[in-house]
């Protein structure tokens, strides 16, 4: 696609400015980047495939050396003859005051009995400006894409910013060309695990990534480089008191976890007390469950709010049974009257009579059994066929007086059934 800012319109004219690939960066690639093989037989036969020589070696080795080329093989056992590997070399430069990382496709076909086949081509650049700033310039590739799937024909243009440009080379070629802004910050050559992209724009775009790099942070530099929806600055203030403090964090997504909770609940994030815990999943785990107590809270709150609103539909649906009470001189059978008692019913006995709206079906009257100092059972009587279609104690279990509080029930249907008619 064709340059539309005058960034890009600057990348593009600096990227005519770049030497070609070298021979000897291709020579290199070829050698440290291909996977040889040293194809074995199940006679022991092993035939190098970079130069063909053959000898016989029975013992089992997963990695040898070749006599004749010196190149160092991977071994393995197959009556397979072809062998095809691809991989990425990226070349780091400067030109031009931008920071430059160039990708080199590196294609090998392999086959016994004959030389190998090599094709090398550049695939892609990513350009950083000291500002962080950056762009690509690559070849075309298809969105759904196999690793080696490019439009080889296509010229190396400006790309919109995609995932499938970020690319895991095999290996990063050892002569490098630094800009100073990448001089001075405390790099060694080192990606911890990261992709070069993820590495130079974090380094760079950063001031911040040049101190955890210093201070030899390198998980805590690996994952805000990593996770790019984590913004650095909400932790900076807390990563220096770790800093200052010799803390080391021993899982650093579990700990900014544990920032974000401490924030959340108004916590000082200044304060080493709660930034450097000795026991980092034990406190983590801890303002989890707080957390998930007060949004449980909220969401019964919510759940009360919604139901009371409901309290005109029950009032309209239930009111010529309210007054029902019958006993038999113990036990006590009252039908619960409002929404509030039916809440209180089951916050008591800690079941779902309300969370399942039971008293808002037009079928369901909602009954509560209980003595003169403790809530029994809730029933729920169906007004169709007037029977009990459940009756649940403490967490949906029968008390010791359940049978006695059906056959209660049982008793004085019809007068559930006058109020029905009436």
């Amino acid at each position: 696609m064709k340059p539309r800012t005058k960034f890009q319109k600057q990348i593009v004219a600096a990227s005519r400015k770049l030497p070609k690939i070298t021979d000897a960066q291709i020579q290199w690639a070829y050698k440290n980047c291909i996977e040889h093989i040293g194809q074995k037989t199940s006679k022991g036969l092993i035939t190098c495939l970079e130069c063909n020589h053959q000898w016989t070696d029975t013992k089992e080795k997963e990695h040898c050396t070749c006599s004749n080329c010196k190149t160092k093989l991977r071994v393995i056992e197959t009556r397979k003859r072809t062998f095809l590997d691809y991989e990425y070399l990226c070349i780091v430069t400067a030109c031009e005051g931008f920071q430059v990382l160039r990708f080199v496709y590196i294609e090998c076909k392999m086959k016994k009995g004959e030389a190998p086949r090599y094709f090398n081509m550049e695939v892609v650049q990513r350009w950083i400006a000291p500002n962080g700033k950056y762009a690509t310039m690559a070849k075309l590739r298809p969105m759904g894409f196999c690793r080696q799937d490019w439009n080889w024909w296509s010229n190396l243009e400006i790309r919109p910013e995609r995932s499938l440009y970020n690319i895991t080379p095999t290996e990063v070629y050892p002569r490098q060309k630094l800009i100073p802004e990448v001089q001075r910050s405390g790099y060694n050559k080192q990606f911890f695990d990261l992709t070069p992209f993820d590495m130079f724009s974090f380094l760079i775009g950063n001031s911040k990534a040049e101190t955890l790099l210093k201070t030899g942070q390198a998980e805590l530099f690996r994952y805000f480089a990593y996770n790019t929806r984590k913004d650095i600055n909400d932790y900076w203030a807390s990563i220096r008191i770790c800093l200052r403090n010799g803390y080391a964090i021993s899982d650093v997504s579990i700990w900014t976890d544990y920032i974000d909770l401490l924030r959340f609940f108004g916590k000082d994030l200044h304060n080493a007390k709660y930034i450097c815990p000795k026991n980092l999943k034990k406190e983590h785990d801890k303002y989890v469950d707080k957390k998930r107590e007060l949004y449980d809270r909220q969401r019964k709150e919510e759940q009360r709010r919604k139901a009371l609103e409901n309290e005109k539909l029950f009032q309209e649906l239930k009111s010529r049974f309210f007054g029902v009470e019958f006993t038999d001189g113990f036990i006590h059978i009252r039908v619960l009257e409002s929404v509030d008692e039916i809440m209180q019913e089951g916050d008591m006995l800690h079941h779902c009579v309300f969370t399942n709206n039971y008293h808002l079906k037009p079928d369901s009257l909602i009954l509560s059994a209980y003595t003169e100092d403790k809530r029994l059972e809730t029933i729920e009587l169906s007004l169709s066929e007037l029977k009990v279609l459940q009756c649940r104690g403490l967490c949906n279990e029968n008390t010791e007086y359940h049978d006695r509080i059906l056959n209660l029930v049982n008793k004085y249907i019809p007068l559930i059934q006058k109020r029905l008619a009436a």
